[in-house]
């Protein structure tokens, strides 16, 4: 491939009669007429400043739609990228409607797999060739998007179901996410056995894929900071803090378990904000921030704690598709105010690494907020 450059960042691919590559750096798109008449325009690629690299894809800037229901929609997803999102991630696979469409096809199905809620939710959702679908639509968003589909599994152990990684390879998805959250309430289960078996779905997926691969973890660990950091120590590419388990509530009239806040709140960014700073510069692999984040605002404090993407979802829901414009413009103003010409250039900018102990730094900054200990 031979390069042309002329001092700006933008960056454009031809095809010399469909055989040979150029690359030409220009932010004037008219000289292609005036020089270039017979290259034939194969792919156009903006080197903008808001540009990252997130799990070895390249985005164009670090805002992810995470995965959620708007996601299984192709026309959602289309605009979402008009919008400026950097990279989709489909909406969740749940484990279980992958088992049970084995079972299916197995003849092996029987009520003794689950107990009868679970069955009865599963009969129900669950439809004829559910993998196929889910196949079909990886294909079908691949054939419509530019930008990079993440494909989502989530799950809660590491039996037969990770065969599917593979063929969400075939399909062409260009990563998956692994949505695990085991919550710690078997009073029979320790720690160790708990984070074990975390890791035994992450070997078997990684035996059976070749996809970059990110895990999205909940924050009931006893120990997050070492055992995410070993996690990272292997060949996961990402992991994304955190996942937004199901938070149950009690109808008081009815005597019904119903669901409460199905929606995050800009209150729970600090959580993931924490932990970001904490570990971005202990794990070695992209962090993506997930939870909490409805405004550009709260972009820039994820990228500043050490984030490589932030991931939005309930704000979608809220404020529409819109508001991906509204975080990139923001994006983009706050850079122009503080003379920053990449991401990179502050990135982590505000993470704990200056510190040899955070939870000292964290109970200096609490006397100095409650004492006003200076």
């Amino acid at each position: 491939m031979t390069t042309l450059r002329t001092g700006t960042q933008t960056e454009i691919e031809f095809t010399v009669h469909k055989l040979t590559n150029i690359t030409i750096h220009d932010s004037k798109f008219r000289i292609l007429d005036s020089f270039f008449p017979i290259f034939a325009l194969s792919k156009t690629r903006i080197m903008s400043k808001l540009a990252v690299n997130y799990l070895g894809l390249n985005l164009k800037n670090p805002i992810i739609a995470g995965s959620s229901g708007l996601n299984k929609n192709i026309e959602n997803l289309i605009e979402l990228e008009q919008k400026g999102v950097g990279a989709v991630v489909l909406k969740s696979l749940f484990e279980e409607q992958i088992k049970f469409e084995y079972m299916k096809q197995m003849s092996q199905y029987n009520d003794t797999y689950a107990y009868p809620e679970a069955d009865d939710y599963i009969r129900e959702y669950t439809e004829m060739n559910e993998m196929d679908k889910y196949i079909d639509f990886i294909r079908e968003a691949k054939s419509k998007l530019s930008i990079p589909v993440i494909a989502s599994i989530n799950c809660i152990s590491s039996s037969d179901w990770v065969e599917f990684a593979t063929k969400i390879e075939d399909a062409g998805a260009d990563a998956l996410e692994l949505n695990i959250f085991i919550l710690p309430s078997d009073e029979k289960l320790d720690a160790k056995e708990i984070e074990e078996r975390y890791r035994d779905i992450v070997d078997a997926v990684l035996k059976k894929t070749k996809l970059p691969l990110a895990i999205k973890l909940g924050y009931h660990f006893t120990d997050m900071a070492r055992f995410m950091t070993q996690l990272s120590w292997g060949d996961v590419k990402g992991l994304v803090l955190f996942n937004r388990a199901f938070s149950p509530d009690i109808d008081i009239d009815n005597f019904k378990i119903t669901a409460g806040n199905v929606f995050s709140s800009e209150a729970e960014l600090s959580t993931s904000l924490r932990w970001v700073a904490l570990l971005s510069d202990k794990v070695r692999c992209d962090i993506s921030a997930s939870t909490g984040a409805h405004s550009g605002e709260a972009i820039i404090k994820q990228i500043l704690a050490g984030a490589t993407t932030v991931q939005i979802s309930s704000v979608l829901y809220k404020k529409g598709f819109g508001v991906v414009e509204e975080m990139v413009e923001f994006l983009n103003q706050y850079m122009d105010k503080h003379g920053f010409k990449t991401i990179e250039d502050f990135k982590g900018k505000m993470s704990f690494k200056e510190s040899t102990n955070p939870a000292a730094y964290e109970r200096v900054q609490f006397m100095k907020h409650f004492a006003g200990i200076e």
